[in-house]
C-alpha cells in the first residue's frame, strides 16, 4: 500500500503561527471516483494567504483544525477518471499539503510543461499574475510615474517592481533588512529601497520618492500603508493585494489613519483585488510575462525548500520575512 504523507493543522493559532500547530501524518493513498483525478504533488506554493485562511472565511472557506492544511500546488495526474485529462498531465489545484490527493477534475487547471517546473508557481503562476494584474490593471502606472511596492523582496513584490520598471516608471521598494534592499537595487534594478526595520518609512519616502507616489502596491497594510498614503500624489492609485503585517499575531492597535480625508482631498483610488478577477486576461498576461523572461527584462527569484515535512517551518519563515522571491516546497 502506498503511504500518503500529509501535514495536518491540529490547532488554529491565536497568536503567532508555530510548529506546534502542525503535525506530520500518514494515510493511505486515496482512490479517485468518477469525475476525479488522482494527483501526485510536485511543488507546494507557500503564500501569506495561507495564514489569512486560518482567521476565517475569505475568498475561500476557512481552515479548520484537524484538516489537511490547505494550499495550492503543481501536481502530476497519476490516474484520470474524467474527460480532458490523462496520466502525466500537469495541473494546478488546491491539493492541500499532502503527497497524493483525489480531486474533482473541474477544480484542477491544466498547466503547460515548462522548464523549470517551478516557474509555474512563480512567474507564470499566482505570484507573477498577481503582480501583473494588480499593477497594470488596478494601479494603471504611466511612464515617468513613481511606483512604490511593499514586501518588495517577496514573491509578488519582486515582480511588481520589475514590471513597473519595464513600463517606464521610477520604482521604490520597501523591504526588511539591508541585504534585501541592496539586492533589490543591484539585482532587480529598483531605483531606491527603504529598509523599514532600520528607518522610519515616512521620512525615508521623502528622499526616495521626492516627487510623491503615483502608484502604491500594498502587500502589508498597517503602518507602512499609512505612511505611503500620506505621500500619495493627486489622483494616485493604491492597489491592495494583502496585509501580511496583520495576518500573524495580535490585531493591530489601530488601522491606517487618515484614509477618508486623504481619499477625498487627493482623489485617490484604492482598490482590492484577487488574481481570479482577471481570468479573462490570463493569456495576454502570460504572453507578456513569457516575453519579458525570455528577453531578460524580468528575473525570476525563487526560494525552494525540499521535503513535505519542512512545509510548516517554511511557512513560518515566510511570515517572518526569511524568503527572497517566491517560496515553495518541492515534494517530488
Amino acid at each position: 500500500m502506498t503511504i500518503n504523507r500529509q501535514i495536518h493543522i491540529v490547532e488554529l493559532p491565536k497568536d503567532k503561527l508555530g510548529p506546534q500547530h502542525f503535525r506530520l501524518a500518514e494515510a493511505p493513498m486515496p482512490q479517485p471516483k468518477d469525475g476525479e483525478l488522482l494527483l501526485k504533488t510536485k511543488l507546494i506554493s507557500l503564500d501569506a494567504a495561507n495564514r489569512a485562511w486560518m482567521q476565517g472565511a475569505t475568498y475561500r472557506a476557512a481552515i479548520e483544525a484537524g484538516q489537511v492544511m490547505a494550499g495550492g500546488a503543481i501536481a502530476e495526474v497519476i490516474e484520470a477518471k474524467a474527460p480532458g485529462f490523462k496520466k502525466g498531465d500537469l495541473v494546478f489545484a488546491d491539493t492541500g499539503w499532502q503527497e497524493y490527493s483525489a480531486l474533482a477534475a473541474r477544480t484542477a487547471q491544466k498547466m503547460p510543461k515548462v522548464e523549470p517546473l517551478s516557474y509555474l508557481l512563480s512567474v507564470y503562476g499566482i505570484a507573477g499574475l498577481t503582480a501583473y494584474h494588480g499593477l497594470l490593471n488596478v494601479g494603471e502606472p504611466k511612464p515617468g510615474e513613481t511606483v512604490v511596492v511593499s514586501a518588495a523582496a517577496g514573491s509578488v513584490g519582486a515582480f511588481v517592481g520589475q514590471i513597473a520598471r519595464i513600463v517606464g516608471c521610477r520604482v521604490v521598494g520597501i523591504a526588511g533588512g539591508e541585504k534585501k534592499c541592496a539586492w533589490l537595487k543591484s539585482e532587480l534594478g529598483f531605483d531606491a529601497a527603504i529598509d523599514y526595520k532600520a528607518q522610519a518609512v515616512g521620512g525615508a519616502l521623502k528622499l526616495a520618492a521626492p516627487k510623491g507616489i503615483d502608484v502604491y502596491f500594498d502587500n502589508v497594510g498597517g503602518d507602512i500603508l499609512e505612511a505611503c498614503l500620506f505621500r500619495m500624489n493627486m489622483h494616485g492609485r493604491v492597489s491592495c493585494c494583502g496585509a501580511v503585517s496583520q495576518y500573524d499575531g495580535a490585531a493591530p492597535a489601530h488601522g491606517p489613519r487618515g484614509i477618508p480625508g486623504l481619499l477625498v482631498t487627493k482623489r485617490l483610488k484604492m482598490q482590492g483585488f484577487i488574481v481570479m478577477d482577471f481570468n479573462d486576461q490570463r493569456d495576454k498576461a502570460l504572453a507578456d510575462l513569457q516575453n519579458w523572461v525570455k528577453s531578460g527584462q524580468l528575473k525570476v527569484p525563487e526560494d525552494i525548500i525540499d521535503g513535505i515535512e519542512n512545509t510548516p517551518q517554511a511557512l513560518i519563515g515566510l511570515l517572518a520575512g526569511d524568503n527572497i522571491g517566491k517560496r515553495m516546497v518541492r515534494v517530488a
